[in-house]
């Protein structure tokens, strides 16, 4: 029966039609792209808006830039009761005073590389430490004071009225934390001994905790007035009474703890950082020399600094530039309740802690880096992305006294005000690509409050690159997306403060894909394979989510040697991820017919026997059709041919086999003959000998008829050494010939004995 392209087209659409009604298969039709999930809005870009980690959206706090320092880094921050705020910083080392209406000066300037830490006490004095081999200045206004004026000798006094003195030195290489207790004593956090030091408020100074860890890195008071510590090298929290008796709370899965901030109800709460590795080497972080000992203030550069290798500093620490900015294994926040039991309430891979605090709704604020990330911790695994800031690391925070908090950052060192909610905040969604040209259709939308959708298109994944401009979608009035056809869409929502306090949950658009051909990559056939069905891969979507299909990888199906098989194999692609039936058709050499071999394919592999077709030269055509995806008359077909191959399934023949007994030798001669395809080898055996080859006569193996005529010595059987009685035995020649598709026959001859 011969087929058209045309009859062949409307037999698999049949064909089709009956599979979707026997399997009930869905078509692809209609897709959509939603967006609820945290990991896929975080891909957006944010303003004003803060993302949930259960999903969806609200409006942020306030973000507002108070002050840029002059300096890199700055580490911590502390308030006095009047609202100014003080700064701990880095490059150049310095403590500014930054004043409500963000008025900043520097108060203190010393020569060591850093300012680490600081405190105020009620007075307003300051408590300054310094990195490394650094010192506890004391720093106080002096009204009306200028530059040399101090009448005490041991301090300095400058332009400002400020005038600073070293309150003590703990002649250690680190110092990390200081905390005021209510009586003004002054705790000191240090590193190389793991040694707290207490500085009473007349001066005088003593070891209050040895820890058998090298660091002691962060400190914070509990409600009981008890000292809370973490450290560095097996990540601990101490509790310490006023006595000096030490409890560990908890020992951390983290190397480090890096912040540490206790709550109204008591529990308290550290951040730990840096994997813990028992029996690795201890690791080498770099530390940093000053050539210049007084240098220009920074313009955001780095001049005259020096990095070299020293070890024994914290993995996580965020004393030295760059130290803690690529910890492997990223962050972790505990819950230490009241009663000791701890739990895991926020982990991050990508971003390290730097600072724990509590903003004004008294949720726990986690500041972080190198994204420059604030998080605000509402439990157990439940979070919201705040704020990011215009900085690499969130490294401080300090309660601003009027209901916000500032926030501290380093990379560059900058001080902000996080206060009420944005009264506006915008989102745009990530650029998604629906690989094909596209209708768009309606949005749905999940939320509340006054919240404004808009959309555009374009066909470049740039929507910089002539996009269509941003169209209003009317979520009260049909949702339509008026936007053109094309490949990439991105959305955008506008939330607005009001009675009701706006919350995107969901946004989901519904598109169309133009449909298109399948696509073949190629067709191929090899003889003598038969090809087993594996199983069928499970859990597709057919890409109804709108989210781009993995890509496909045809598995090779299993392939067995099988003389009697051929065995016919396709690569083809959808780019709409359609499902498609395949119809395998041949043609042989010199025909102008093509012949069904088989339909209702779903494999992409057919095995047939090879004694189907004559011997002769064929060629196979695939058609696939994504008909069982598609309504009847919108399915679109692709066909594809294979190379030619040959089929040769008959043996070749062997005639006029002679074979005669000539002076101790046996003359044999015989020609082979193959119908289609040439000899490709003979060989013979006497006397159920071992098979031994034979060329033809002119040596050459390359017609479809050889000759073949030799000579081999007659056989000796250790039978035959007892003698016959001059009687010649019986000889028993057997030859074989193959062709080149290893089809075989053999024929055999005897010489009988005289």
């Amino acid at each position: 029966m011969r087929y058209s392209l045309e009859v062949r087209l409307r037999h698999i659409s049949a064909i089709a039609i009956v599979l979707f009604s026997a399997s009930l298969l869905r078509a692809e039709g209609t897709r959509t792209w939603e967006q609820s999930k945290f990991d896929d809005l975080t891909k957006g870009t944010a303003k004003g808006v803060a993302i949930r980690s259960t999903g969806g959206m609200e409006l942020a706090p306030a973000f507002k830039a108070r002050s840029t320092t002059p300096s890199i880094y700055i580490w911590g921050a502390a308030a006095d009761q009047g609202g100014n705020l003080y700064v701990a910083a880095g490059s150049p080392a310095s403590v500014y005073r930054i004043t409500p209406d963000g008025k900043s000066e520097a108060i203190f300037q010393p020569k060591e590389l850093q300012v680490q830490a600081l405190v105020v006490d009620r007075s307003g004095t300051v408590f300054a430490a310094t990195n490394p081999d650094g010192k506890i200045y004391r720093i106080e206004h002096r009204a009306g004071g200028a530059a040399g004026s101090s009448p005490d000798k041991t301090k300095t006094a400058d332009a400002t009225g400020w005038s600073s003195s070293v309150y003590f030195d703990p002649g250690t290489k680190y110092i990390w934390d200081l905390a005021l207790d209510d009586a003004g004593n002054l705790y000191v956090a240090t590193g190389d001994h793991g040694e707290i030091f207490r500085v009473t408020a007349k001066g005088d100074h003593s070891v209050f905790f040895k820890s058998d860890e090298t660091h002691i890195r962060v400190l914070a008071f509990d409600l009981q007035g008890n000292l809370i510590a973490g450290s560095d090298g097996s990540g601990l929290v101490y509790r310490i009474s006023p006595g000096g008796e030490a409890f560990v709370l908890y020992s951390a899965p983290k190397k480090e703890i890096t912040a540490l901030a206790i709550d109204k109800a008591g529990n308290i709460y550290a951040a730990g950082a840096g994997e813990k590795h028992s029996n690795a080497p201890p690791m080498n972080f770099p530390s940093i020399t000053l050539p210049n000992q007084n240098p220009a203030p920074a313009t955001g550069q780095q001049s005259g600094i020096t990095l070299t290798n020293a070890p024994g500093a914290p993995a996580g620490m965020a004393g030295f530039p760059g130290l803690g900015m690529n910890a492997a294994g990223g962050s972790e926040v505990y819950r230490i309740a009241p009663d000791g039991s701890p739990t895991r309430l926020w982990a991050s891979r990508e971003d390290l802690v730097y600072a724990l605090a509590f903003g004004s709704q008294g949720h726990l604020l986690a500041g972080t880096g190198n994204r420059g990330r604030i998080f605000e911790i509402k439990g157990e695994d439940e979070y919201t992305d705040l704020i990011k800031a215009s900085a690499t690391q969130v490294t401080a925070f300090a309660n601003s006294g009027a209901g916000g908090i500032y926030a501290a950052t380093s990379n560059l060192g900058k001080v902000f005000h996080l206060g009420a909610k944005e009264a506006e905040g915008s989102y745009e969604s990530d650029v998604f690509d629906a690989h094909i040209f596209s209708r768009w259709g309606r949005a749905e939308f999940r939320g509340a409050g006054h919240v404004e959708l808009f959309a555009r298109s374009g066909n470049v994944d740039n929507p910089d690159r002539n996009w269509s401009a941003w169209k209003k979608v009317d979520i009260e009035k049909g949702a339509d997306i008026s936007v053109p056809a094309a490949r990439f869409i991105q959305w955008k929502a506008v939330l607005h403060a009001g009675d009701t306090a706006p919350r995107l949950d969901s946004v989901t658009l519904n598109f169309l894909p133009k449909n298109v051909a399948p696509d073949f990559d190629d067709v191929s056939v090899q003889a003598s394979t038969r090809y087993q069905p594996g199983p069928k891969p499970t859990g597709t979507d057919g890409g109804s989510s709108g989210n781009p299909s993995p890509p496909h990888f045809d598995t090779p199906p299993p392939a067995i040697h099988d003389r009697e098989s051929i065995g016919v194999r396709w690569t083809v692609h959808d780019d709409n991820d359609d499902q498609m039936v395949y119809s395998v058709y041949y043609r042989g050499d010199g025909e102008d017919r093509w012949l069904l071999l088989k339909d209702n394919v779903t494999d992409k592999f057919y095995s047939f026997d090879a004694s189907l077709l004559p011997d002769g030269g064929y060629t196979i055509e695939v058609l696939a059709s994504d008909a069982p995806s598609h309504s009847p008359g919108q399915s679109l077909s692709a066909v594809k041919d294979s190379p030619r191959f040959e089929v040769d399934t008959t043996a070749p023949q062997i005639v006029d086999l002679h074979a005669v007994s000539d002076n101790g030798q046996i003359h044999v001669s015989f020609r082979a003959v193959d119908g289609f395809s040439a000899l490709k080898r003979a060989e013979y055996s006497v006397d159920a000998g071992d098979w031994q080859f034979v060329e033809p006569v002119g040596q050459l193996s390359d017609g479809r008829t050889e000759s073949y005529d030799f000579r081999v010595p007659v056989p000796v059987s250790p039978k035959d050494t007892g003698g016959t009685g001059g009687k010649e035995l019986d000889h028993v020649i057997v030859v074989r010939a193959y062709d080149r598709f290893d089809n075989m026959s053999s024929a055999k001859t005897v010489i009988r004995g005289k």
